[in-house]
């Protein structure tokens, strides 16, 4: 594994700082499902994606979820290690969307060396930021953009990320993305097939006019 590829301030640590988080690091593979990290009682540790995709979300009082950000392969995961981070309390469920092989750094480890390291602190803070900036454009979405628009750019998203127009997903699933109820995601995309602009089929989504769709997101 090669943690240089994933630290952009690598060679800024010193050769006892990587050799620490060299040796401290260890690789695993989960399955589509398995939920990796629970919450903030749960400090599973730094993740770095080799392969696959994970997915961040909250989980209301009422068992509505609502995605935060999705993680991709060289993206590292920072609220999984939130316990070293004293002001940070984020009660984030981190998911295996796919197949995913993972690199994961022990909290009490990446501790130290963020204690030890300028550019290591300053790095982590950058990450966070980063976070913290897509939870807030989320948070505008929520409160600004009709469900409409919303809907369209997420199906529009999901095409691109998957390479094809017919989606395999339910409309529980799109609800739990979008933290809405799997009743108004189904009266939307009848209204979207009504329109032309999708076909639905048992299980799938399948975009038929994605320059309708662009246009209604404004795009």
């Amino acid at each position: 594994m090669e943690l240089s590829e994933y630290f952009p301030i690598w060679d800024k640590l010193t050769p006892e700082q990587q050799d620490k988080l060299t040796r401290s690091a260890f690789e695993r593979t989960v399955k589509k499902g398995t939920v990796i990290h629970n919450g903030n009682m749960d400090c599973t540790g730094l993740l770095l994606v080799q392969s696959g995709q994970l997915r961040s979300y909250i989980l209301s009082d009422e068992g509505r979820e609502v995605t935060l950000y999705r993680l991709f392969e060289r993206d590292i995961c920072l609220f999984s290690a939130s316990c070293i981070m004293r002001s940070i309390q984020f009660e984030v469920i981190i998911e295996a969307e796919k197949d995913t092989d993972l690199i994961i750094i022990p909290p009490q480890i990446y501790k130290q060396i963020m204690e030890e390291s300028a550019p290591a602190a300053n790095f982590t803070n950058e990450l966070m930021a980063a976070r913290f900036t897509d939870v807030m454009w989320l948070v505008e979405q929520i409160m600004w953009k009709s469900f409409d628009k919303r809907l369209a750019s997420f199906l529009l998203e999901e095409s691109v990320l998957e390479g094809t127009d017919a989606l395999k997903m339910t409309h529980e699933t799109i609800g739990n993305h979008l933290g809405t109820a799997r009743e108004v995601v189904t009266r939307m995309l009848r209204y979207f097939q009504n329109e032309g602009m999708v076909r639905l089929t048992r299980g799938t989504v399948e975009l038929t006019d994605k320059k309708k769709l662009k246009e209604l997101c404004g795009d």
